[in-house]
């Protein structure tokens, strides 16, 4: 790929430069601390809701003092109003064989465990996600171990290999298929108990963060958040319908997915897939974050709404195949100066909390033609963006499977939408039974929101 200058360009000299300019604490001695639960160590966030009604527990590390908690390898914090981790001196090399280019090359390496977490949901479901910067020639990995409740521990589990380029000097960003102990297993984003109806629960878990860089290089990944959503939804088909609480639309741009059918088909077939980057796109544009025209200056000059291209170019999994990786486009968005979490909510009242913040809200769903009025199709699984609520309560998606951007605009009914968002079960078209996301959302903020901002985020354990 032709490399334009960019903002991921910028943001790589300028990691370099405080790398080497030795901005930030000093490596790793500083840093370490035991891999367990220690006084000051609970990270932030919390489960909503009273102890004994908790379906979700968020937890994620930020900051100067979240990074002390953990245990380092070779990394260093750098200073800024987003301290970061990134690579000090390595704490070794390695070599990488890509299985989606071929190649084997060796990279520097640096690691950062955090403290065990013990959740405060016995889980059967986590998800982590991550916010970082990662420079041409950088990249990072997620892994996470659970501690089951029969107090044996999981392998290490990859939750994602993830770099923000595909360039020459790149990996390519991957899920990692075929991790299992018998008891649990990955599914692309997912950690999940192979049997959810057994008493077996996850009752902590850590988190890993490996940085990358090619030797001799001072470029370093940068990363300002991780964190993780542990969750114990019910098995369930319907959901009780929620009591409207708000009527409030954002100025949230429309972009349909549709009318890039056919473009860039090596990344899931084209727009017809782009239901995930098209609502991320739509999200970022709502924030005034985004790609710049130099970044797409690679779209073909005849498409619209380019930022669609690059979301799903820059989002796509190579082993899934598809741009819909759930932790992938919340990097996404944060490698374009978000803050971005994936977690689940408990109700449309939730969504109400943070669309009344001046927060729109990502939802992930799965329905029948007939059981969405007004869709007009049906998907096993689809993302839109919730931008607010009508007088009667019912919700206002900017839906991107729709023919253009006049038509992105939809209203939907409470009691459906909220039942296809928050099912973990339904019935399929051929009269079997799939799984529902149980409510996952994406939620993407600015680096600095409002004390109502704060005061909603806070309330779901996002910040």
């Amino acid at each position: 790929m032709t490399m334009h200058t960019s903002r991921r360009t910028v943001l790589a000299a300028a990691i370099a430069a405080a790398a080497a300019a030795g901005t930030g604490a000093a490596a790793s001695p500083a840093l370490a601390a035991p891999a367990g639960h220690a006084p000051g160590a609970a990270p932030r966030g919390h489960a909503p809701g009273r102890p004994a009604d908790r379906l979700v527990d968020n937890a994620f590390w930020a900051g100067r003092h979240d990074w002390r908690t953990g245990t380092s390898r070779g990394v260093r914090t750098l200073a800024g109003r987003r301290p970061a981790l990134a690579i000090a001196d390595a704490a070794g090399t390695t070599d990488y064989a890509d299985p989606h280019t071929g190649t084997t090359a060796t990279w520097e390496y640096a690691t950062w465990t955090a403290p065990v977490h013990r959740s405060s949901v016995s889980a059967t479901e986590i998800i982590a996600h991550w916010n970082a910067e990662t420079p041409a020639g950088t990249w990072l990995q997620v892994e996470l171990k659970g501690r089951y409740s029969d107090g044996t521990d999981t392998p290490w589990y990859v939750m994602g290999r993830w770099t923000a380029g595909d360039g020459d000097g790149d990996i390519r960003r991957t899920s990692v298929d075929g991790q299992a102990d018998g008891r649990s297993s990955i599914s692309t984003d997912t950690f999940a108990l192979d049997d959810e109806s057994g008493t077996l629960r996850v009752v902590s878990y850590q988190l890993r963060l490996t940085l990358y860089r090619r030797p001799g290089t001072r470029l370093t990944p940068a990363v300002y958040r991780i964190g993780a959503m542990a969750s114990a939804v019910p098995a369930r088909f319907t959901v009780a319908t929620s009591t409207p609480g708000l009527a409030r639309e954002l100025r949230v741009p429309s972009y349909s997915q549709d009318i890039h059918k056919g473009q860039y088909p090596q990344y899931d077939n084209g727009g017809e897939a782009w239901c995930s980057p098209t609502s991320t796109s739509m999200v970022l544009g709502y924030w005034g974050h985004g790609p710049s025209k130099a970044e797409t200056a690679w779209v073909d000059p005849s498409y619209a709404d380019p930022q669609v291209d690059n979301a799903a170019r820059y989002t796509y999994d190579y082993q899934y195949e598809g741009c819909g990786n759930w932790p992938f486009n919340a990097a996404y968005a944060a490698s374009h100066g978000l803050s971005a979490a994936v977690t689940r909510l408990g109700s449309l009242n939730d969504i109400e909390t943070l669309v009344g913040a001046g927060i729109p809200v990502i939802t992930s769903q799965s329905f029948l033609a007939s059981e969405l009025t007004g869709a007009g199709y049906g998907t096993s699984g689809h993302l839109m963006a919730i931008v607010g609520f009508t007088a009667d309560g019912d919700v206002i998606a900017h839906d991107p499977a729709s023919e253009d951007d006049a038509a992105v605009r939809n209203v939907y009914k409470r009691s459906e939408f909220e039942t296809i968002w928050l099912r973990t079960k339904r019935h399929n078209a051929s009269g079997g039974v799939s799984s529902g996301s149980g409510g996952v959302v994406y939620v993407y903020w600015p680096p600095r929101p409002t004390g109502t901002q704060e005061r909603a985020l806070r309330s779901f354990g996002l910040l």
